[in-house]
């Protein structure tokens, strides 16, 4: 027990990392029940349901999203093709394609738009003000984004699932210190026409300042904007990277892994996903249980909720993700008091 006290002591919020979950946007509400039915739980409804599902990224990216989903309408008792159907729409990263994509799940009248990303979103809310709106994966602040009035009350026709947490920058780059203690310069990559990434820029370079390290912001939109950064950093290497959350970035995972272990590069990200590409550590919330938590909003609302009164979630919980290979093939030591309170080590 005393080595774990000390690892949360020197590492900060890993004890907290052993669960996942979603909580309410106010204390005061009650805790959002299990997206799996109890065995007294009602079947639902016999009659075929259309949703329209909305990701900003590519499709060969999002499969592993679209089975998230389905499975958590499976648990929930729903049969894609007999009491409902997925419609799914990709915008590849371009804007203007989202927009005519989210105009056409309008036309085709579904039932429930399911959004993943933060333009998709912003998207499908300038499309519709009547179809209810499930929003995922979602990395600014839904307020202040303009769709919805607040987290707890949202009003209108969007609810859905925040991805914001407060200083989670901060903890990271502290977690990227114990592994890399000469840390002075770090390297960013993130999307311009992300809004989401344009947060986490800012955050990066709030909590450099605070640990007095340099941030070098390099913008990557594409794929042609992956190999400038790439050639970039090979020029004037820095002492770490950190990735952004965006679909260019996780579409990328893997080249980015690649390249940082052959420069000899620690990867700090946000997300578990990149750390099975190559990254050295993740530490942030779950994209599958994200996923599957949209299930349960869009099962509520075909059951009759209105999306004002479902509040927004936030996560509460986050996991923490070591690649030790990549340790290895870096040189990195990973400090047994964090293998200790890590959810996973990848081998």
């Amino acid at each position: 027990m005393a080595r774990l006290a000390i690892a949360c002591r020197v590492v900060g919020p890993y004890a907290i990392c052993a669960m996942l979950g979603f909580a309410p946007a106010v204390a005061a509400q009650t805790p959002a029940k299990s997206a799996k039915p109890s065995a007294q739980a009602p079947s639902p409804p016999l009659k075929s349901y259309r949703i329209g599902l909305l990701s900003q990224g590519n499709p060969p990216t999002n499969e592993v999203p679209g089975a998230d989903f389905r499975q958590g309408l499976k648990d929930l008792g729903y049969v894609d093709g007999s009491n409902v159907s997925v419609e799914f729409r990709y915008g590849a990263g371009s804007v203007d394609k989202l927009q005519d994509l989210a105009n056409e799940l309008v036309k085709m009248k579904v039932d429930v738009i399911v959004t993943v990303g933060d333009s998709a979103a912003v998207a499908a809310k300038n499309a519709t003000t009547s179809i209810p709106l499930v929003v995922t994966e979602f990395g600014v602040d839904p307020v202040k984004a303009g769709l919805v009035s607040s987290l707890a009350r949202p009003t209108g026709n969007v609810t859905g699932l925040s991805s914001i947490s407060d200083e989670l920058w901060s903890k990271r780059l502290g977690l990227l210190r114990e592994l890399v203690p000469r840390l002075a310069r770090i390297t960013v990559f993130f999307n311009s026409g992300n809004p989401g990434n344009q947060t986490c820029l800012a955050e990066v370079r709030a909590a450099g300042r605070e640990m007095k390290v340099e941030v070098q912001p390099l913008d990557v939109t594409d794929a042609n904007a992956v190999e400038r950064a790439f050639a970039t950093i090979a020029k004037g290497k820095p002492d770490a990277l950190a990735l952004c959350w965006d679909s260019v970035t996780l579409e990328y995972a893997h080249a980015v892994g690649d390249f940082a272990i052959r420069q000899r590069l620690p990867t700090v990200a946000p997300l578990r996903e990149y750390v099975k590409a190559g990254a050295l550590v993740s530490f942030g919330t779950s994209l599958a249980a994200h996923r599957r938590r949209a299930a349960y909003y869009t099962d509520k609302i075909i059951k009759g909720t209105k999306p004002a009164d479902l509040p927004l979630e936030r996560p509460t919980h986050f996991e923490l993700v070591v690649n030790m290979t990549t340790a290895k093939a870096l040189g990195v030591s990973v400090p047994p008091t964090l293998g200790l309170v890590a959810d996973e080590l990848v081998q």
